[in-house]
C-alpha cells in the first residue's frame, strides 16, 4: 500500500499493557502505523506536536494531565488530531466533558481488535464513532445530566426539516449511515450529504455531538 495513505496513530495511556496492546493491534492493519506512545497528557500533546497523528487514542484517566485536557490541548494544535477516547463503563461521568473537548469517538478498552481498528479508520475518514456497547448508558448519563437546551440549540433544532430530525433521531441512537439508509429507505450517500448538512445546521463538529443534543432533546426516545 502507497505509504502516503497510511494513517500515523498516537497511543496514550498510563498502562504500559494497554499501550503495547493496541501497538500490536494497530500495526496489524496495513493502513495504521503507531508513530508514537505515551503515558501521559503531557506527553501525548508533546508526541503529537512532534509527529502530527492523524488520529490519537487517549486514556481519559492519567496521572498528570489526564485524557480530557489532553484532547483539548491537542484539539487546539495547528495540526490537530482527531481523538478517541479510551473510557470504561465506570467513566460515563467523563464523557459529556469530552464530547465539549473536541473528542470525535468513544472506545471501552475491551473492544475487539478488528473493531478499534475499525473505528481509527472511521475517525481518521471525518466520521466520528461510540462504541455500540456504551452507545447507550453514556448517552441516557448525558440526557440525565444535561441542562436545558440554549437559545441557539433550540433555533438550530427548529430550523430542521422532518426528514433531518429522522436523521438526528437515528445518529442519536448510535446507528451507522448504512443503517440509517436501510432505516429510511434511502442509500448511504444520502444520509452521508444529510448528516453533513445536519452537523453543518447544528454547528456540531461531529455525530458524537449531534447525538449528545439528540438526547439532551429527547429526540432519540
Amino acid at each position: 500500500m502507497n505509504a502516503a495513505r497510511v494513517i500515523q496513530v498516537l497511543v496514550a495511556d498510563d498502562s504500559e499493557i494497554v499501550r503495547r496492546g493496541l501497538n500490536d493491534v494497530l500495526e496489524s492493519s496495513e493502513e495504521l502505523h503507531v508513530v508514537a506512545q505515551a503515558w501521559d497528557g503531557h506527553s501525548a500533546v508533546e508526541a503529537a506536536r512532534r509527529f502530527s497523528p492523524d488520529v490519537a487514542l487517549i486514556d481519559i484517566r492519567m496521572p498528570g494531565m489526564d485524557g480530557l485536557k489532553a484532547t483539548r490541548e491537542l484539539r487546539a494544535l495547528s495540526h490537530p488530531p482527531r481523538v478517541v477516547i479510551l473510557t470504561t463503563f465506570g467513566e460515563d461521568e467523563y464523557v459529556d466533558e469530552a464530547v465539549r473537548a473536541g473528542a470525535s469517538g468513544f472506545l471501552l478498552k475491551d473492544t475487539l481488535p478488528e473493531d478499534v481498528i475499525r473505528a481509527v479508520l472511521d475517525v481518521a475518514a471525518g466520521k466520528a464513532t461510540l462504541d455500540p456497547a456504551v452507545t447507550g448508558r453514556v448517552m441516557d448519563t448525558l440526557a440525565q445530566q444535561a441542562p436545558q437546551l440554549d437559545p441557539r440549540e433550540e433555533k438550530a433544532l427548529a430550523s430542521l426539516t422532518e426528514r433531518e430530525l429522522q436523521v438526528l433521531r437515528l445518529v442519536g441512537r448510535g446507528l451507522s449511515n448504512a443503517d440509517i439508509g436501510k432505516s429510511l429507505h434511502i442509500t448511504e450517500g444520502t444520509v452521508k450529504g444529510q448528516v453533513s448538512r445536519l452537523l453543518t445546521k447544528l454547528g456540531a463538529d461531529n455525530r458524537v455531538q449531534a447525538a449528545r443534543l439528540a438526547y439532551r432533546a429527547g429526540l432519540e426516545r
